[in-house]
């Protein structure tokens, strides 16, 4: 594996690679709080099947540029860094594969450019068709309302200074996020992504939080080295785009994704408590999906969680195509 950057339309992208330079390409999108480095499984394992596998540092993370603008991390931007990426490359055609956050940008990456992204795979997050009835961030509020749960953390991300808790100490906030989304993380310590009054998302996990079994120091210590130097406020940024990913994206309203595709998710995922009742209509949406797992045990970091599984997953999905 080798760590180099490139230079795109108006971004700097630092990437981790390996792999056979004709081999077929695989983009990994990683999702918050994490960087390209949470795929370096993926990349060995593909890299060593034959294909090209390429896991960027995403806009706002990492070794990529951060754009000061909260406005310019909204989805097309995160589509167009990956087509600028592909052509970087010097190529005309990849599977995209997305986890957390990335797996909408590789959905969207599917949806608006069909001709480029051929395949596409999501890990934890799944596709979720646009709403008609407005955007989404009112939608979560009424949603954790009725629920009586307080508060979805994403709408709490919405606030101007929202980044400032996980900022005051990163290694402490990064200890804290990768254990609450762990599937080693005891029941009743795991977090559900709703949030009671009075807390925040760092508040609600205990203090003796520990890393999960699949993090070491040393691979800990590089996010800590890469969000203490770069901040949390590009990832936020993210989040604060919903509504306005939403008002962009009205063209796509009701259009399904016809790739091949496939889907995983970790049965203890808690994206499951807010976002699960999408995997049941996922065919509805996905005309040629090929595989639907759920990992059992499995938390949200799947690919790290259970790299064996998901490397098989990904290599039987990418030579049926």
């Amino acid at each position: 594996m080798q760590t180099r950057i490139l230079e795109t339309d108006g971004l700097t992208q630092q990437v981790l690679e390996d792999g056979p330079e004709g081999g077929p390409l695989v983009l990994l999108i990683h999702g918050f709080p994490e960087l390209g480095i949470s795929w370096r499984a993926q990349v060995k394992a593909l890299g060593e099947a034959g294909y090209r596998a390429v896991a960027p540092d995403m806009r706002g993370y990492g070794g990529t540029d951060r754009p000061e603008r909260t406005e310019d991390h909204s989805i097309l931007h995160l589509v167009g860094d990956m087509v600028d990426l592909v052509r970087a490359l010097g190529r005309s055609d990849c599977t995209v594969v997305g986890h957390d956050w990335g797996a909408p940008v590789a959905w969207h990456c599917a949806l608006m450019r069909p001709d480029l992204f051929t395949a596409v795979a999501g890990l934890s997050v799944p596709f979720q068709p646009r709403r008609a009835g407005g955007p989404p961030t009112p939608a979560m509020a009424a949603l954790a309302k009725r629920a009586g749960k307080g508060e979805l953390y994403m709408n709490q991300f919405q606030a101007p200074d929202a980044h400032r808790i996980f900022e005051t100490d990163v290694a402490t906030a990064l200890r804290k996020g990768f254990y609450s989304y762990d599937g080693a993380t005891p029941d009743g310590r795991q977090s559900t992504g709703f949030i009671a009054p009075g807390h925040d998302f760092l508040s609600e996990v205990p203090d003796d939080a520990t890393l999960p079994p699949w993090m070491s120091p040393p691979h800990f210590a590089e996010y800590v080295s890469a969000f203490g130097a770069g901040g949390f406020k590009g990832p936020i940024d993210w989040y604060r785009c919903l509504d306005l990913n939403w008002s962009l994206t009205a063209f796509l309203q009701g259009q399904k994704i016809r790739q091949p595709s496939m889907f995983m998710v970790g049965e203890r995922d808690p994206v499951r408590h807010y976002a699960g009742q999408h995997e049941a209509r996922l065919k509805d949406w996905l005309t040629d999906l090929r595989g639907q797992t759920v990992l059992p045990g499995a938390g949200h970091w799947l690919q790290q969680e259970r790299p064996d599984a998901v490397n098989a997953a990904l290599i039987g999905f990418l030579k049926s195509l």
